[in-house]
């Protein structure tokens, strides 16, 4: 194994142990977040790579599925991610802007979205690309930090001398978005974590 891939592993580890040392168990809630997304089948999508670290879950569980990001910086430590663990495989990754994905219509039946609606400046834009790209049948996972959540990854920030980039909008458009459309929306909470279903009646 190369040592870029060992250097960004070593980095990953760390990064896992600073944000458990602030209270948020990046791993834990990943698989909570993944537990409440179940049965999953069919074309999955990811919207937000990020550093991969909900990609890295559903991978470890066998699954295959594309992952966008308009970041090519942080999907490349998702490919690192992936690779330590020779899951690479498994997940295509492509550099996308979620408000404008090239995908044909009805393409996907699960769509995922984990932590990016608070960096959205146009979520409408994206949420109405969830609703062309979604299959008959097929479901939106939508999950962002709760209160606890905030005030967690803002300490974490803050330690780092940086500032938490945040948008003014929240799950509670999604939320309404996805009930005005007709879909069934369930709603869950974790410490950190709230998780919303989306399901296409």
């Amino acid at each position: 194994m190369d040592k870029e891939v060992i250097d960004n592993h070593t980095n990953y580890l760390k990064r896992l142990e600073f944000y458990r040392s602030f209270g948020y168990d990046l791993e834990g809630e990943r698989d909570f977040i993944l537990e409440k997304s179940l049965p999953l089948s069919g074309n999955m999508l990811e919207i937000g790579t990020g550093k991969g670290h909900f990609a890295l879950a559903l991978a470890k569980r066998g699954f295959s599925f594309i992952s966008v990001d308009i970041s090519q910086d942080e999907q490349e430590i998702a490919r690192l991610n992936l690779r330590y663990y020779g899951l690479e495989k498994l997940v295509t990754l492509k550099i996308e802007n979620a408000e404008k994905l090239s995908f044909p219509d009805r393409s996907f039946d699960v769509i995922f979205s984990i932590n990016v609606f608070h960096h959205l400046y146009k979520p409408e834009a994206v949420l109405n690309e969830m609703d062309r790209l979604l299959r008959p049948a097929g479901k939106v996972v939508l999950s962002d930090f709760n209160a606890k959540g905030f005030e967690i990854i803002n300490a974490c920030h803050t330690a780092e001398g940086r500032v938490h980039d945040r948008s003014r909008h929240d799950l509670d458009e999604a939320k309404q978005y996805f009930a005005h459309k007709g879909f069934e929306v369930s709603e869950c909470h974790s410490k950190t974590q709230r998780v919303l279903v989306a399901q296409r009646k």
